[in-house]
């Protein structure tokens, strides 16, 4: 079982080809950074694991099977895929939170019933249950950015895309998000995270796939990010605790770091001296 794309080549009319023989596999129960500069190819990439975008040539693989771009494919696929833009004000157009949540799982052709359910379960993953009733131009960004969530969650995908979910939030609103994202990893949702935030992705994703020059190189989280040509290519930085340890001169990076608890730790261990 996977989410993932052979020889994907997209692009646009303005722009030209933006991702070229793009080759990733998104495989359940990792979590996964996508990384790269501004105007990468980043969101193209997540718009065309979801279907929104059709591809120039190759193809997009839900477990075996290729997306469609047909009626009857994109709605199979979107029960599988959902998308959130980096803007919930691209997402939210209902008068209150319920109505905005309650979308997806109407135009699947539920219930009433059915779907309150289904936005009751949502707003409870994404700790927003006390937004149910509010009007949505009344929320605040961080608020926002989580209903947006919960709309695409209450079409209970197998694989959620996050564009820069936590971009533009505070650092409570931040911390707000990635809880709500381990609940919807508990409840068995693959995230993918789009994000410029190096120190983010190493401290929270196990895999990364960094674009650059239309292509892409998928690894190790620690691995990719350590490998300052790769990193330097795609305009980015090393992040903290990497830099760090390099700048402690230690001649082998240890594993598994990924914030200061884990540093102290492995400069203990490399000062430790044997009995």
């Amino acid at each position: 079982m996977s989410l993932t794309t052979h020889r994907l080549a997209a692009g646009y009319p303005s722009r030209g080809r933006v991702l070229s023989e793009v080759d990733v596999e998104i495989r359940p129960g990792h979590r996964t950074a996508l990384l790269g500069a501004n105007g990468c190819g980043k969101t193209t990439l997540l718009a065309c694991l979801s279907g929104a975008i059709v591809p120039e040539h190759g193809d997009v693989v839900v477990d075996g099977a290729a997306l469609r771009h047909n009626r009857r494919g994109l709605i199979d696929h979107r029960r599988r895929v959902q998308l959130v833009l980096q803007d919930p004000d691209d997402q939210l157009f209902s008068a209150d939170v319920s109505q905005d949540v309650s979308f997806g799982p109407l135009n699947l052709g539920l219930t009433d019933d059915e779907a309150q359910a289904r936005v009751a379960e949502a707003l409870e993953l994404l700790g927003v249950t006390h937004l149910a009733a509010r009007a949505t131009h009344q929320l605040s960004y961080g608020e926002k950015k989580r209903v947006a969530v919960a709309g695409a969650v209450a079409m209970r995908p197998d694989y959620l895309l996050l564009d820069e979910p936590t971009a533009g939030l505070d650092p409570d609103a931040v911390e707000d998000m990635l809880t709500a994202i381990t609940r919807l990893e508990d409840s068995g949702t693959t995230v993918i995270m789009a994000t410029h935030d190096v120190d983010l992705a190493l401290a929270w994703a196990t895999t990364a796939i960094i674009v650059t020059g239309g292509r892409t190189t998928q690894g190790p989280v620690e691995e990719l990010l350590g490998d300052d040509d790769l990193v330097r290519a795609a305009h980015l930085r090393t992040p903290w605790p990497l830099d760090l340890a390099k700048r402690l001169g230690w001649s082998a990076r240890p594993r598994g770091i990924a914030d200061v608890a884990d540093l102290l730790a492995a400069d203990a261990s490399t000062r430790a001296v044997p009995e």
